[in-house]
């Protein structure tokens, strides 16, 4: 599992026009699932973002967690996260998880946000959509379960 996870001073998601998901301070995560993903990995990385401490304190220091500055999560699923550039000029996307499968870790990802009391807004899983945002700081972090969890 892949999450780029960007801390904005807003963000949001239109699919055809139409705002799907909104919110203030807080993080805007792309998603990205591949095939030995699974419901723990998924609950790993929740986990994770949650307790992350990439928010500044009084002291200008990243100190403060999501939790801590009340701010809320904007979630895209994003399978191009897994693009292989390796070869051609045209990437391949092997390494994503089939449909079914990512769908249903994405909406378990998110519910496991969630269940840590956070507000989660989402795009529309596999739509065309348009993401509008302001970085903070810019603070942009790559999360990846393979280094991050099995030492990779």
């Amino acid at each position: 599992m892949r999450v780029l996870l960007q801390r904005v001073a807003y963000a949001s998601c239109r699919v055809d026009n139409q705002i799907t998901g909104k919110i203030e301070r807080g993080y805007m995560l792309l998603v990205g699932i591949t095939h030995t993903d699974d419901e723990k990995i998924a609950d790993k990385m929740a986990d994770k973002i949650y307790h992350l401490r990439i928010n500044d304190d009084e002291n200008g220091k990243m100190n403060l967690s999501i939790d801590d500055v009340h701010g809320d999560i904007l979630s895209i699923s994003q399978f191009t996260l897994y693009a292989d550039c390796v070869k051609g000029r045209r990437p391949g996307f092997e390494m994503s998880a089939d449909k079914q499968k990512a769908n249903d870790l994405y909406d378990f990802f998110n519910e496991a946000l969630r269940k840590r009391g956070l507000r989660v807004e989402e795009g529309i899983f596999g739509a065309d959509m348009k993401i509008e945002l302001l970085n903070d700081g810019p603070i942009t972090i790559m999360l990846d379960s393979e280094v991050l969890f099995n030492g990779k």
